[in-house]
């Protein structure tokens, strides 16, 4: 037998673990590095007789760690970001050094890219590269150096710092708030509301919004989305009220593409962040971009 070198078990063995303990799933896994379910339980297998210990139990139709499990998930984890961190470096040390942020699609959209022109003004010697994703774990990728999230500040083994806190209230377009007299939360409620659901389940959604500001019990009329971008572009349209996070909402009503439909606000019931891997160092260019966008204001 060829005598490896670190003494590593097979690095395929070793990849398909990592994958089936992230998603704790065969069969994500399998998705993921594209090969079958049956391979990546032959590795795990494999790696398991070697190792000499077990690192999932098998439940049914679901996969739990074990102690031992947890300890190699996080190594590899740790090992193979450091990896990823070191590639990028080296593929860009011939031209200019890069960073890559990852948001939803509505925070950079309204938020960070009309700010981000100054940095580039600023440092025209750093690339930013952009990562956008709306799915709860889109930007959970360990190439991504900096994430913009919303959030109680606590991401399992990542470093936060807050950005700012947020306040939030009923936007609609002009035509739409001429066309329906509101004077009471009561006339409020029974608007057709534009709801965001299913991207995060800290987001505020209309029945979190009103029942905080003291409107009654209804049965609401609710058309439902799954992405702020779209619900803020029907209420331009006049399609219905949308719930306005002021940070985002803020160009569009000094546009007047939107208004504020009543006084009710409430704060935000979570906060935004920059966060970044608490197993690696950012890189010199990655740590610019974070205190940049921490001297930011909302």
């Amino acid at each position: 037998m060829v005598r490896r070198y670190y003494s590593l078990p097979s690095l395929n063995a070793l990849a398909a673990f990592e994958a089936a303990a992230r998603h704790l799933s065969l069969t994500k896994a399998a998705e993921e590095l594209n090969v079958t379910p049956g391979a990546i339980s032959k590795h795990v297998r494999t790696l398991e007789e070697e190792l000499g210990c077990q690192l999932f139990i098998r439940r049914h139709r679901a996969l739990e760690l074990t102690r031992e499990g947890e300890t190699m998930a996080a190594a590899l984890r740790d090992g193979f970001e450091r990896i990823s961190a070191t590639l990028r470096q080296v593929r860009t040390s011939g031209g200019k050094s890069g960073v890559t942020i990852g948001s939803t699609m509505a925070f950079a959209q309204l938020w960070l890219m009309p700010r981000l022109g100054a940095f580039w003004n600023r440092h025209q010697n750093i690339v930013v590269d952009h990562v956008i994703s709306d799915h709860a774990r889109g930007l959970d990728r360990p190439d991504i150096d900096l994430r913009l999230r919303y959030g109680s500040g606590e991401w399992p083994d990542e470093e936060s710092a807050k950005l700012y806190d947020d306040r939030i209230f009923a936007v609609a377009s002009p035509d739409f708030v001429r066309e329906h007299r509101v004077t009471s939360l009561d006339d409020l409620a029974a608007l057709q509301l534009l709801s965001v659901e299913g991207i995060d389940s800290s987001w505020t959604t209309w029945a979190d919004f009103l029942q905080r500001v003291g409107a009654r019990h209804r049965r609401l009329n609710e058309r439902r989305f799954n992405s702020y971008v779209i619900a803020l572009q029907a209420a331009r349209s006049g399609q219905g009220v949308a719930l306005g996070w002021a940070s985002l909402v803020r160009p569009l009503i000094k546009s007047g593409d939107l208004v504020q439909l009543t006084d009710a606000e409430i704060a935000a019931p979570q906060s935004y962040f920059v966060t970044w891997s608490a197993h690696r160092p950012l890189s010199q260019q990655a740590t610019i971009l974070k205190s940049w966008l921490l001297s930011l204001d909302d």
